[in-house]
């Protein structure tokens, strides 16, 4: 395979005219639930109410904090019917298809194109490990395969791949293609992407996913996050982005110390899905949802149950 393919004079040229669709803050939505396998469709409403309350872009489901490989095709469905239901045209919805067979994900991303989502994400296919070649072939086929536009996904920690800056390159010249959400934290590959967005492909949104690191991906030409923290605190989140925007330093400032403030939420379980285990505790402690998660993460303990409601606390009285 070349190591470059060229893009196509006219996809360059209406890129260069062309502004990114998703932008701002755009959080992973949580997935309440009753038990591991059944949707909590009230906890659900309140979530969606409450984010959109503190204003945010737009929300994307069934991604890492919503635990979408971890549901069911039943659960998954239901998330995002319910979801474009009750949002309706008020913000764009985006939807996690992620799985390991090509074609249980463009199942799901035609049945979110039915219900009027506004994009499909994906990162790449887990457990067997795939080279670079592989990867742009799965890309290709996902970007062929789906009736929506497709924000590529960059998880590492999870799939244990990293989508490499120049395959990400080669990739641009898929129209279907519309940005990239990467979550791998390492402000080098970012700024890779960056160039490609700056280069080549404008049109595309560039996200970030490690909340805390929302102002150095702004300064590298990023168009906002997608914070888990957002479900807890959204308006913290829409307040950094837009002071960012602004260059609003004194408020960015005080606003990422809020923004750290949430992040302790991620360090009172030490097992893994402690991200999952911190939003879902404190939506608990909020009163919008239970704590019970998909995966088989540890339950919090009393005093983890008390650590949790002093964060909440210090959140809220901000």
């Amino acid at each position: 395979m070349p190591d470059s393919r060229p893009v196509a004079a006219e996809t360059a040229l209406s890129s260069a005219m062309a502004s990114p669709r998703f932008r701002g803050i755009v959080p992973p939505l949580a997935t309440p639930l009753l038990d591991r396998d059944t949707l909590d469709v009230g906890g659900l409403e309140r979530l969606i109410e409450h984010v959109l309350a503190g204003g945010v872009h737009g929300l994307f489901v069934l991604g890492t904090t919503g635990e979408g490989p971890m549901l069911t095709q039943a659960v998954r469905r239901a998330v995002v019917e319910k979801t474009l239901q009750q949002v309706g045209s008020r913000v764009p919805v985006l939807v996690g298809i992620t799985d390991t067979v090509l074609a249980d994900s463009l199942d799901l991303a035609g049945f979110a194109a039915e219900q009027g989502a506004a994009a499909v994400v994906a990162a790449p296919p887990y457990y067997f490990p795939v080279g670079q070649e592989p990867l742009e072939r799965w890309a290709r086929a996902v970007a062929a395969g789906v009736p929506l536009p497709l924000v590529l996904y960059n998880m590492p920690e999870m799939v244990k791949v990293v989508l490499a800056v120049d395959t990400v390159r080669r990739l641009a010249d898929l129209p279907g293609i519309v940005g990239i959400k990467d979550s791998g934290g390492d402000l080098e590959v970012f700024a890779g992407y960056a160039g490609v967005v700056r280069d080549v492909r404008p049109d595309w949104s560039l996200l970030i996913g490690p909340e805390e690191m929302l102002p150095e991906a702004h300064a590298l030409g990023g168009h906002g996050g997608v914070c888990g923290g957002a479900n807890v605190a959204p308006g913290v989140f829409v307040g950094l982005q837009a002071a960012l925007e602004a260059g609003d330093g004194p408020r960015a400032t005080a606003l990422v110390q809020r923004v750290r403030t949430i992040g302790r939420l991620y360090g009172v379980s030490t097992q893994p899905g402690r991200v999952v285990v911190g939003v879902k505790a404190a939506l608990r402690d909020l009163g919008i949802c239970d704590d019970i998660a998909a995966g088989w993460f540890e339950r919090l303990d009393a005093e983890q149950r008390v650590r949790i409601a002093e964060i909440v606390a210090a959140i809220t009285e901000a």
